[in-house]
Parts: structure tokens; sequence; C-alpha cells
């Protein structure tokens, strides 16, 4: 992958957000300031550079990726492909900051994940990173609009009423925003999850299997509601799918192997 514009600038660029997605002015700093976080203007919404990851130690190791180097443009949409055990799913992870590679960087935007605490990764999934977990992942105390919600609460963030009924709207359930997840058939589920996922408004929104458990007919309308994130609202999507029929759908299919990216379409 080609290096990002800056990579070798010596010039120390200040940030006042850690979770700021936005380039901040360049400033060159006094030996008395404190580190700063390594930033650069944002080519790709999320980048990936020489990532490995390594489970366990010695000969019973297991190298789950070798040396992956990915962008995403924003806008986009990307599917990830490849056989069990491929390490699509850990590249996910990586690029989602739900994990960090043994070794090589992460970037959301211009901020390097490795600059953060978790506390910080934390924040920055909330505003910046939205989830399509194939588990659904929805409390079954909550109805289908609290679920939707809920990631706003925790945060401390308003929830706005028009873009949550347009949502509900948009993904077909909105006779069910009262319905537990009991209610729901797994179909229903999976689209109180993409609406979930959507309401934060975030950079980008990462699907681990998202038609996986659907039939023909609810896995049209997931993949018709992630190319109309895509196509009308400039949502950036990335899938991790086993399903041609999903990857169908992308603008870019990126196929890994052995812990390796080995071509892309």
């Amino acid at each position: 992958m080609t290096a990002h514009p800056h990579a070798d600038d010596p010039t120390p660029v200040p940030e006042s957000d850690a979770t700021g997605i936005e380039p901040q002015t360049r400033a060159v700093m006094t030996p008395s300031a404190p580190p700063a976080l390594e930033i650069r203007e944002p080519v790709a919404i999320v980048a990936g550079e020489d990532l490995y990851k390594r489970y366990g130690h010695g000969p019973g190791a297991v190298h789950a990726l070798n040396g992956v180097s990915l962008a995403i443009a924003p806008g986009s949409f990307t599917a990830i492909m490849g056989p069990s055990g491929s390490g699509k799913s850990t590249l996910m992870h990586l690029l989602a900051g739900l994990d960090t590679p043994s070794s090589g960087e992460v970037w959301i935007g211009p901020t390097r994940l490795g600059d953060l605490g978790e506390a910080d990764r934390t924040r920055l999934r909330r505003s910046r990173i939205g989830f399509v977990f194939q588990t659904f992942n929805l409390l079954g105390m909550l109805t289908a609009e609290q679920n939707i919600t809920l990631p706003l609460r925790i945060a401390g963030r308003p929830v706005d009423r028009e873009w949550l009924d347009w949502l509900l709207i948009a993904t077909g359930i909105a006779d069910k925003r009262r319905a537990r997840p009991a209610e729901l058939s797994g179909g229903e589920q999976q689209r109180v999850a993409l609406a979930r996922a959507l309401m934060g408004k975030p950079a980008i929104v990462f699907a681990d299997e998202p038609t996986g458990n659907l039939d023909s007919v609810n896995t049209d309308t997931i993949l018709t509601m992630l190319r109309r994130a895509v196509g009308d609202l400039g949502q950036t999507i990335v899938i991790v799918t086993h399903d041609p029929q999903a990857a169908a759908r992308a603008d870019r299919i990126v196929f890994l192997e052995d812990g390796r990216i080995i071509r892309e379409t």
C-alpha cells in the first residue's frame, strides 16, 4: 500500500481532540510541550499498515495476520472475503480498534490508534465507528427503538428523533419499534442492529457476516440498506463475509488467505 502523505514529515502535529476525524492545523511544538498524538492528513477513513497479529508464543503460536496493509476510502463499500482462518475477522477487529496488532499501525482518520489509551480508543469507537455483529448483540429487555438508541445514551449524546424515524422506516421496522428482540424474526433483529450502527452517524460501519443468518429475502433487504447507506448517505461500509452475493454489492473485494491479502477486485 502506498504510504500516507506526510508519513516522513518530521514536523509534529498537535491534536486537541484524540477522537476527532478532521485534521488539525499544523504547528511546531516547543521542547517543553508534552508529546502530541501522531496524526496525519486523512487520505483514508481507516488504514492498516503492515499489520501482524500473533496469538500465543513459541511453536504453537497462531499467526492470524502476516503483514497486511489496507486503506479504506471514504464513501466506499468494501467486502473482505476468505476461507475460515484466513484472518478476515482479525483484520476487521484491528481496523475497528477492537483489538491491537502485534506489530504495525492502525489509523482512524488522522489519529494513530497506537497513541491512544484504552479510554480514548473507547471514546473514538463510540463517536466514529458503527458495528453490526453476526450475533446482533441486542438486549432482550429493551425495545427495538431502545436498542437502536442505546449507544448514544451510553455516550451521553442526544437522540436525533427525525433521524431515528428515518432509519426505522428505511429498514422496514417502523411498526416494530416497541417490540423486544424475542418478538422479532432474525431478519428484523439484523435490521435493528444495522439501524443501531447507523444511528450515531459514524465515519465508518463494520459488519461481521451481516447476512450470515438470513434467508434470501432478508439478505437482499440488508444488502440494499448497506448499498443505500453508501450511495445516499455517503457512509463508509466494510463487511466481512463468506457470501458472494453480499460481496457482489461492494465497490471493492479484498481476498485474504493465510493472513495475507492475495488479490483485490
